[in-house]
């Protein structure tokens, strides 16, 4: 009969290795932000963005200037005392124009952030029922997208005035209907995955699988949706103010100090130059994320 030592012996050392495992587990997320990261031109972007972001926050509070204090040096120059130089009526534009980073990217961020979750809750509605309730919203998505989203800011400012929240408010009344349409295209193409099936027979609520389940698995192409629809959002504020249509002084946007500038733009470019280089860099930097979140949230290149 064998001892007790001979059924338990030290395994070899060589040995001690052999199912290690190569590749350390790595969450979702983790694994769309390592393959982010290689995209050298969306990291750069990520990084502008975020000093731009930093510098709309506390950059007018820490200017010695006020953004619509007027001073005694008219259209001045850039110098070091004023970055960007002054406008006519003596305001530094540096400071004027963080403010503008300030109100634009408010504007871009919220409203998209708005589009989004209402897009995606009608579209998982009427993708999830289906049948005539899917019909009739579907018809009056069309209704709505039928009419120029310029038309209800229009309205809407004829009604509440030139400000930030008429604008916003005009922006969302149509801009969620893309959303709305790419969830519903998902819902309909998942709500027939087994995956969905299963958790239906398990007695899943409609609300427990729209969230839990589909609008996970939707979030890949709704992400890049956002991304892009926020330099959309940033520009086409831009568009309203540049036209006289924004919102009104003292507050001012970067299209409204592109506007202030136009009348002076041949003999002081430079107030023309600096609020539409910002809003270029801004537009750049989020396509270039965009760009990255692509790459990185697409399923073809998980390895």
């Amino acid at each position: 009969m064998l001892a007790k030592a001979d059924y338990f012996k030290p395994i070899d050392p060589s040995l001690q290795n052999a199912e290690f495992i190569a590749v350390a587990p790595r969450g979702f997320w983790r694994d769309v932000w390592d393959r982010f990261k290689v995209n050298k031109r969306a990291l750069i972007g990520l990084i502008v963005l975020a000093v731009i972001v930093l510098a709309a926050v506390i950059g007018p509070v820490l200017s010695p200037y006020p953004y619509d204090g007027m001073g005694t040096e008219i259209n001045a120059k850039m110098s070091l005392k004023h970055w960007f130089g002054t406008d006519a009526l003596g305001r530094d534009l540096f400071t004027r124009s963080l403010y503008g980073v300030r109100i634009s990217l408010l504007v871009g961020f919220l409203t998209t952030f708005i589009n989004m979750v209402v897009g995606v809750i009608y579209g998982g509605i009427a993708g999830y029922v289906g049948g005539k309730t899917d019909m009739i919203m579907m018809r009056i998505v069309d209704v709505i997208y039928a009419i120029p989203s310029l038309l209800y800011v229009i309205l809407l400012m004829l009604i509440f005035g030139s400000n930030v929240g008429s604008i916003m408010l005009g922006m969302c009344i149509s801009g969620w209907i893309g959303t709305s349409r790419m969830m519903r295209t998902q819902v309909i193409a998942l709500k027939e995955r087994e995956f969905v099936l299963a958790a239906y027979t398990e007695g899943a609520s409609a609300r427990r699988i729209l969230l839990r389940h589909m609008l996970t698995n939707a979030l890949s192409p709704l992400l890049v949706q956002a991304t892009m629809a926020i330099p959309q959002a940033i520009f086409q504020e831009a568009f309203l103010s540049f036209i006289g249509m924004g919102i009104s002084a003292p507050q001012a946007s970067l299209g409204t100090l592109a506007q202030d500038a136009r009348m002076y733009m041949t003999v002081y470019p430079h107030q023309m130059f600096c609020p539409v280089s910002i809003i270029c860099i801004i537009i750049f930097a989020l396509n270039f994320i965009s760009e990255g979140l692509s790459e990185a949230l697409d399923p073809t290149r998980r390895h």
